[in-house]
């Protein structure tokens, strides 16, 4: 299975970044998504989620990403590193380097509906309900 690592990103109003996929993109199409990708050789899932975390949306982590959850998808081959962290970025620091958008929604937006890649909503739907969720928005809003 292909590694893939994605960033939970919660901002200073406990708000997550979330990426809308554009039309052409190779996998999953007009869907929403997590910040992230795939690995490259010789790196690890957290030096994956960093790397991608910047090239996608110009943000570094305030500190080390923590792992959230492992989730493998079969049905799509892949094995999905899920890492969480705080950020003091705004909606305006967000460089939009890959997607159609880049925003941060409050927990209600991301589970309102939306259509999401496969196993993206399983663990959004944990995370949001979770303490670690809890502490690093008040985290991010203590600054």
């Amino acid at each position: 299975m292909i590694s893939v690592s994605c960033v939970l990103l919660v901002d200073p109003d406990g708000r997550l970044l979330m990426q809308l996929r554009d039309g052409d993109a190779q996998y999953h199409p007009d869907v929403w998504g997590l910040p992230g990708g795939h690995g490259e050789p010789g790196e690890t899932p957290e030096e994956t989620a960093v790397r991608e975390l910047w090239e996608e949306t110009g943000l570094r982590p305030v500190d080390a990403l923590a792992p959230f959850a492992v989730q493998e998808v079969p049905e799509v081959g892949r094995v999905k590193h899920y890492f969480c962290g705080p950020t003091r970025a705004r909606q305006e620091d967000v460089v939009l380097g890959e997607g159609a958008a880049l925003v941060f929604l409050t927990p209600e937006e991301v589970l309102d509906g939306r259509p999401y890649t496969p196993g993206t909503a399983e663990v959004l739907n944990r995370f949001l309900g979770s303490p670690v969720y809890a502490a690093l928005a008040a985290r991010a809003a203590a600054g």
